[in-house]
């Protein structure tokens, strides 16, 4: 008898469900009141967070655009700017926030791949010519919208090393730099070493409810602490919460390798249709780019229909993304309604 559900839900790393082992984690928490800063299972998660990535100090707030804007927020002024990849989280999917709160603007360096130092560079020298201060450099691992690309650590290092030299600071949103981690071998704290400041998030591919952490010196992290507050994103019991993403750091992290593995199962399954260009993933996502101008809905549309859930990642172009709730048989599923429907 056929298991597989009716509905296969790709449309991110987010919409996991916790595991049974993790909710009995979560009912079994030890809490305090972390608004008085004593709550123990979000203590202990802060100080393995900040430990694993080297850094001297971590603070939990309820959402990676939170984590990223208390970065902004921290080491920018109002009217200066920050420099990120083109279609970069801060700049696409956090609602302006960081001209909304910190009065500072996004300026595009490189392309949705990555940027190089001699980008940087070229920004920077443009401020003798009036532009507006690029105060922190921002890189992402991975890089989201150009579906789960890895940024190479021997490109970020020089990135990190070149914004230190013009005295500007570096921030790494690292939503899914657990999966850059398991990807690549690479330790975390080598891939967080060339930043300031780093951002991770533990329900995306992690398999958390909610919570994301940002890590940093003890100073920028002290002052994000009262902004936390001031951006109403201080938790009282929030152990509940902390107590998931600890055991998914014992549990969740090593097998982010199976979420790649399947990713690229069905890149192999699905790149033989006609209907568009299936980009290989590096990671837990699969890119599949159709002809410029034509809307991704019309395809999209039938695979939910089909029980596909997924939407456009831009306008010509779908995104699959592979999670701790997908499993083989998901994924063959997957391939055989995608052929049945849009071949």
């Amino acid at each position: 008898m056929d298991q597989t559900p009716a509905i296969i839900d790709l449309r991110s790393d987010t919409v996991s469900k916790p595991t049974p082992a993790m909710r009995e984690a979560m009912a079994r928490a030890e809490v305090g009141d972390d608004c008085y800063g004593d709550d123990p299972s979000v203590i202990a998660l802060e100080a393995q967070v900040a430990e694993r990535l080297g850094k001297a100090a971590a603070l939990f707030v309820p959402t990676g655009t939170m984590a990223n804007q208390l970065a902004v927020s921290g080491q920018t002024r109002p009217g200066e700017a920050i420099g990120c990849v083109a279609e970069a989280h801060v700049q696409v999917h956090e609602d302006a926030a960081h001209a909304r709160i910190s009065g500072v603007q996004a300026c595009s360096l490189g392309n949705r791949r990555g940027f190089e130092p001699a980008d940087l560079e070229a920004r920077i020298r443009e401020e003798s010519c009036g532009w507006p201060r690029l105060s922190l450099a921002w890189m992402e691992n991975t890089l989201g919208l150009a579906g789960g690309r890895l940024w190479p650590l021997e490109s970020m290092t020089a990135i990190g090393e070149l914004a230190h030299r013009h005295g500007r600071r570096v921030h790494l949103d690292g939503a899914r730099l657990w999966n850059a981690h398991v990807a690549t071998g690479v330790p975390l704290a080598e891939l967080a070493g060339p930043a300031d400041s780093v951002t991770v998030c533990m329900s995306k591919g992690l398999g958390c409810p909610a919570g994301s952490l940002l890590v940093g010196d003890a100073e920028l992290i002290a002052g994000a602490r009262g902004t936390r507050h001031a951006f109403g994103g201080s938790m009282r019991q929030a152990g509940v919460l902390a107590a998931a993403g600890l055991h998914a750091l014992e549990h969740h992290i090593d097998r982010l390798a199976d979420d790649h593995r399947r990713a690229r199962r069905l890149w192999d399954g699905l790149r033989a249709l006609d209907c568009w260009r299936a980009v290989e993933p590096e990671t837990n996502m699969a890119i599949f780019e159709l002809e410029a101008g034509r809307d991704a809905e019309q395809l999209c549309a039938p695979l939910r229909e089909a029980g596909v859930l997924c939407y456009p990642n831009k306008y010509s172009e779908i995104r699959l993304v592979v999670h701790l709730g997908i499993d083989d048989a998901a994924v063959e599923a997957v391939i055989e309604r995608a052929r049945r429907v849009l071949a």
